[in-house]
């Protein structure tokens, strides 16, 4: 039902009859503000758009569903970070629909989509997410709608987790990391009334490799307001497959 794709950072999600391309966090443009920052990188738009196509075609997916943060610019994108959406978005749309599940960086979608031409399949979801047969989508940043999560598996983005791995010399390194485990009705019970809870949570890796994370076997804390209370005998996943056991003790 929602299967990753081995060593990406993306997942197959079967809805119905279709099959959904789903990937998290995108970020078009993140080297534009990485510039700003003083940190100077050349785009790697292309190589993102190549590698997205790349996995639509090997998976043979019927839509590309974007678990939110599809834009990095908070406000509206700049003109290179435009660019880069409305080429990736016009060159998907022209395959196959499109679903983006609004992020919190992701508030001018609605005009970026005026200037692309097949923009016709492109759906933008609210804030709390959407719902395809067993499967529920939401970024992350806010509550999900009872709809999504009375859903068989609520895939979320946003958090970008990693787990830091320490070698028997003390080196270390961050891995991007899949967190799979029971949705607790806990955190949910002040928001949303009678809301039926009872599948399971899958926080998805950031596709744009460029990023900082969620360093899930750290003290770092988690940024959805219902993680980590939320998230029950999660385990983490490499993006090669590999189960590494309870995302707390690795």
């Amino acid at each position: 039902m929602f299967e990753p794709v081995p060593g990406e950072p993306a997942a197959v999600a079967t809805l119905g009859d279709e099959r959904a391309l789903v990937v998290a966090d995108y970020h078009a443009g993140l080297e534009v503000a990485l510039r700003s920052e003083g940190v100077e990188l050349r785009s790697r738009a292309e190589e993102r758009r190549a590698a997205l196509l790349d996995l639509l075609d090997r998976t043979r997916a019927d839509r590309v569903v974007f678990l939110g943060d599809l834009a990095n610019a908070i406000g509206r994108p700049g003109r290179e970070e435009t660019r880069e959406l409305e080429r990736l978005l016009e060159a998907v749309a022209r395959r196959v629909p499109v679903t983006v599940v609004k992020g919190n960086h992701d508030g001018e979608m609605e005009a970026v989509l005026s200037e692309v031409e097949t923009a016709r399949t492109v759906e933008v979801t609210p804030g709390h997410g959407t719902r395809v047969g067993d499967v529920g989508f939401v970024h992350g940043h806010t509550w999900p709608s009872p709809r999504v999560l009375e859903a068989d598996v609520v895939a979320m983005g946003h958090e970008h987790p990693k787990v830091r791995l320490e070698d028997e010399v003390g080196g270390h390194r961050a891995e991007r990391a899949w967190l799979r485990g029971r949705l607790v009705a806990d955190p949910f019970e002040g928001v949303h009334e009678g809301v039926r809870i009872h599948g399971e949570l899958v926080v998805c890796p950031a596709f744009n490799d460029l990023l900082g994370g969620t360093w899930t076997n750290t003290d770092q804390g988690f940024l959805a307001p219902y993680l980590p209370e939320g998230l029950a005998d999660a385990q983490a996943y490499l993006l090669d497959g590999t189960r590494l056991g309870a995302y707390t003790r690795v």
